[in-house]
């Protein structure tokens, strides 16, 4: 599928590089003395030359897209200089190149992000706050998801960038499998009782075909598909204050219970160990239903698979799903020239008029609600259909994910411990209980 990351088209990679990488470069950042860089301008002039850096985390498609747009906007504005490279070999690599360069006085001013690292960055004392760049009206913020909104906020303090990416994941399902069992396709209205029943339905033993498909490796994969599940049923993952894991609860065992149900007692889902081979499973209709995200669209395309796309099933009527937001964070060199420009290409970049040309271009959701009805996304809806179902279900994105610098512990144990169940073993809640005890030790090493 197009995508503009430089690592894998799958979405919910775990996020392997830990606090403790920018922690470290930030225990020696503030044993430096400042007179270590440069001085620069504490007065705006925006007729100053300025030269600005920009680390843009893209692979070779989204790349030269992104420096057409860098050109014209140095056309559009002489005075100013955007030097921009991909900042690293792979985007994974951009954290620990961020912490080094916070060390070294070398920032660039401007990096793509994935949202997941969003609080280590705050914290690390080195971003802008642009909350008064997105209260301006003409800024539109509100045109951005929750999710997204939230990403870049997130400790509800400083606004550190822009949203860079948006997803979400919705209901795939295959016709031909539907068609083939007599089952009639989901609707918008389905509860997740009728999900259960249609998967209940689809798996047929003799053909190897399965009702669903679902990861089972442990990984983000596993974990962020349990959290609508979790969201639905009124659970949360975090306590309010984000100092401890909440997902041991009466919602969590519901909804794990619910997984388990499926996978155990149905046997109506195909457990996949490798976070790859459900989808191929899909596209070769041995799968009724995956939950999946945009980035599944091209392949099955290509695989000319008969497919349709709705909302998450629901509970109660609530239809959270969940979402991935990465951010183009914009960050302080101390130079209120370099803050001004770096800011402004930034607000100009993720404008509607340019998000058309850069993340629609190459396959990827709008990131504005105002483009849905623009005619460069109406032409990648007919090229990938669903692709509008999956926009407009970023309405149901309510919540984000948690960018505290533990969360990656805490996926790690949520994930293993619902492979473990719905593989046979163990139950809901003694697994929760345990998962708990991981979760809470990685969030308190961070």
């Amino acid at each position: 599928m197009p995508t503009p990351r430089r690592t894998s088209p799958r979405r919910p990679r775990t996020r392997r590089l830990r606090g403790a990488v920018l922690g470290i470069a930030l225990a020696v950042t503030t044993t430096m003395l400042s007179g270590c860089a440069t001085p620069g301008a504490t007065v705006l002039d925006v007729d100053a030359p300025v030269t600005i850096t920009m680390w843009s985390g893209q692979s070779d498609q989204a790349e030269k897209l992104l420096q057409r747009l860098v050109t014209e906007f140095e056309d559009e504005h002489p005075n100013v200089t955007i030097d921009m490279s991909a900042g690293s070999s792979s985007t994974e690599e951009l954290l620990q190149k961020l912490a080094a360069s916070f060390a070294g006085h070398d920032s660039p001013d401007v990096s793509y992000t994935f949202g997941s690292w969003a609080s280590q960055l705050e914290r690390s004392g080195r971003t802008l706050d642009l909350r008064d760049v997105v209260s301006d009206p003409e800024v539109r913020w509100d045109e951005f998801s929750p999710a997204a909104r939230a990403t870049a906020q997130p400790t509800g303090g400083k606004v550190i960038g822009f949203p860079a990416v948006v997803d979400n994941i919705s209901l795939l399902y295959n016709k031909t499998v539907f068609d083939r069992a007599g089952v009639a396709y989901p609707t918008a209205d389905w509860t997740w009782s009728d999900f259960r029943r249609a998967a209940k339905r689809l798996t047929d033993t003799d053909s190897h075909t399965y009702g669903y498909g679902y990861s089972v490796s442990g990984s983000e994969e596993t974990t962020w598909q349990l959290w609508p599940h979790l969201w639905q049923n009124g659970g949360a993952i975090l306590s309010e204050d984000g100092e401890r894991s909440a997902f041991d609860s009466e919602a969590g065992v519901r909804a794990v219970a619910f997984l388990r149900g499926m996978a155990v007692d149905d046997r109506s889902v195909y457990l996949d160990q490798t976070d790859t081979k459900a989808a191929q499973l899909f596209a070769s209709d041995r799968i009724g239903m995956i939950t999946s995200g945009p980035w599944q669209l091209s392949a099955l395309q290509t695989a000319k698979t008969s497919y349709g796309v709705v909302q998450l099933p629901g509970t109660d009527g609530d239809h959270q799903t969940v979402s991935g937001p990465d951010l183009w964070t914009v960050f302080d060199n101390e130079d209120v020239n370099r803050a001004h420009w770096a800011t402004e290409f930034t607000r100009w970049l993720t404008s509607a008029e340019q998000d058309e040309r850069f993340n629609v271009a190459v396959g990827n959701l709008p990131l504005r609600s105002s483009e849905t009805s623009s005619a460069a996304f109406r032409k990648q809806v007919a090229a990938l259909p669903g692709l509008d179902v999956m926009q407009a279900n970023s309405a149901n994105a309510r919540q984000a994910r948690p960018t505290v610098p533990g969360y990656n512990g805490l996926s790690e144990a949520v994930g293993n411990g619902v492979a473990r169940v719905l593989q046979g073993e163990g139950t809901p809640a003694e697994t929760l209980r345990q998962a708990t005890v991981a979760a809470d030790k990685a969030l308190r090493q961070g």
